[in-house]
């Protein structure tokens, strides 16, 4: 589809949003990025364009990775990443023991 195209980069985006209840707060926004290209899919077509995206700096899609690896930099853990973060950093509980 993008064999028209020189440009195939792109990049794979979370958001996570919190709101306390509280009306006088605002709701919180929590973005993880990971960048990367579009490739010919290669690996399991289990799980919807993962075999077509291949981050920046590795030979493999999200399809062919491992899930360790691939939750280790997914768009989706580094949004989860910030969301704990905000918890921890609004809280007295210690990030690096959890």
């Amino acid at each position: 589809m993008l064999s028209g195209f020189d440009d195939k980069s792109a990049y794979a985006l979370c958001t996570f949003a919190y709101f306390s209840g509280n009306p006088d707060d605002q709701v919180q926004l929590f973005k993880g990025r990971t960048d990367g290209q579009i490739v010919s899919p290669r690996g399991p077509a289990d799980f919807g364009w993962d075999p077509c995206f291949q981050p920046v700096g590795y030979s493999q899609t999200y399809a062919e990775m491992s899930k360790d690896s691939k939750n280790s930099i997914s768009h989706r853990s580094r949004a989860l990443h910030a969301l704990k973060e905000y918890f921890y950093s609004h809280t007295n509980v210690d990030s690096d023991n959890s």
